[in-house]
């Protein structure tokens, strides 16, 4: 597969399956009255082992800072999520899960492996694993280590 058409075709292929994935994560994430944007950011959150600030967000997801400001303003009217200023600099305002939030993470985990499961259904564990391996060398920039 090294003809542009081929490269192309695959192209298109990892399209409609990034947007069938979307899909269904969005199926998936309606009855938790959560987008995926909103969903992402929440998960991000959640990673950083003290609250990050709305400028760590940003550089994190990529996003605009004000991108941010607008997912954080729903996640807070929701009750996901709080503002909280920074115990050192009064300046700074640090994005804090709540235990609706947290609780709320538990959901979208099984939301997003349920998506994964029904699109991943039709191959075996061998067939997931390799797939890993190429996705990861797409991400990475990188020559595929595992297949």
């Amino acid at each position: 597969m090294d003809t542009p058409d081929a490269d192309g075709m695959l192209a298109e292929q990892l399209l409609r399956l990034t947007r069938r994935l979307h899909r269904l994560q969005k199926r998936q994430l309606e009855p938790i009255g959560i987008t995926p944007a909103q969903a992402r950011l929440l998960r991000t959150v959640a990673t950083y082992d003290t609250p990050p600030r709305m400028a760590d967000l940003a550089a994190r997801l990529e996003v605009v800072p004000r991108a941010v400001t607008t997912l954080v303003d729903g996640l807070e009217a929701s009750g996901w999520v709080r503002r909280a200023p920074d115990p050192t600099n009064r300046r700074v305002v640090r994005i804090e899960l709540t235990d609706t939030g947290t609780a709320t993470l538990k959901s979208l985990r099984l939301a997003r492996r349920s998506a994964a499961t029904e699109i991943l259904a039709p191959l075996t564990g061998e067939q997931r694993e390799t797939l890993g391996g190429l996705l990861e060398a797409l991400v990475d920039g990188t020559a595929a280590r595992r297949c």
